[in-house]
């Protein structure tokens, strides 16, 4: 008995190690999976929304940009290629919103600075205020870390069709044909540029929420990938 056993040990390892992976792979397949909504500009109110896009439904992404930071560098969408990040819209005189949004938005910075996979992004709607070397002393003051976070200002038409085009987190300001009421918004972008979730900025509890949804968004990568292997 003992010698058929010893025998058939290898068979019996590999099969048991099968059987647990087979068990996997159903309880994967099986089990629910929450999924993050995609933002298109006619699912969004429409204040935050430029008229020439307010009816579209469906492949919107976020375009293309080119805008400096805090160190003078340019940035532009590949810095953010294959990443997660949050954007919002400040000026750094705000007196209002601006620094509950700077302080939540480093506090997310500190809960994410071991996750390689998502950035952070902040653009200025004071751009002929808030030059590179003003965006690097609020840098300085606010604790930002240059590698996670870029404080970017640049030309104001850009700036507003950013915020209005592509973020849909502006609203528009009436007395300023280039000016814009910015909102407390923080806004979640995937990896395939998708608007995945909008936030309160200043609301500490939303902080918790954005954070639950980075780690959605990460779950739904590696499932694709893990489906990916299956199909292969």
């Amino acid at each position: 008995m003992l010698q058929f056993f010893s025998k058939y040990k290898l068979l019996a390892v590999v099969l048991l190690v099968l059987s647990v992976i087979t068990i996997s792979i159903i309880y994967t397949i099986l089990k629910p999976v929450e999924v993050l909504p995609i933002y298109q500009p006619s699912k969004v109110n429409a204040e935050m929304v430029d008229p020439s896009i307010q009816h579209q439904k469906k492949y919107h992404t976020v375009g293309d940009f080119s805008l400096t930071n805090q160190n003078g560098k340019t940035i532009t969408q590949a810095d953010y290629e294959g990443k997660i990040y949050i954007a919002d819209f400040f000026f750094t005189t705000c007196q209002t919103i601006c620094p509950i949004m700077t302080d939540n938005m480093e506090q997310l910075q500190e809960k994410l600075k071991n996750n390689p996979e998502v950035l952070l992004l902040s653009h200025s709607v004071m751009p002929e205020y808030d030059t590179p070397q003003r965006l690097k002393e609020y840098a300085i003051e606010k604790g930002v870390d240059d590698s996670k976070w870029n404080l970017v200002t640049g030309d104001k038409l850009e700036i507003y069709n950013l915020a209005r085009k592509e973020y849909l987190a502006a609203k528009e300001n009436p007395g300023d044909p280039l000016g814009l009421v910015h909102t407390e918004n923080f806004v979640l972008v995937d990896r395939q540029k998708r608007i995945r979730g909008f936030y309160d900025g200043t609301i500490e509890e939303d902080m918790d929420k954005v954070l639950n949804d980075i780690e959605i968004l990460q779950n739904e990568g590696k499932k694709s990938l893990f489906f990916g292997l299956i199909r292969y």
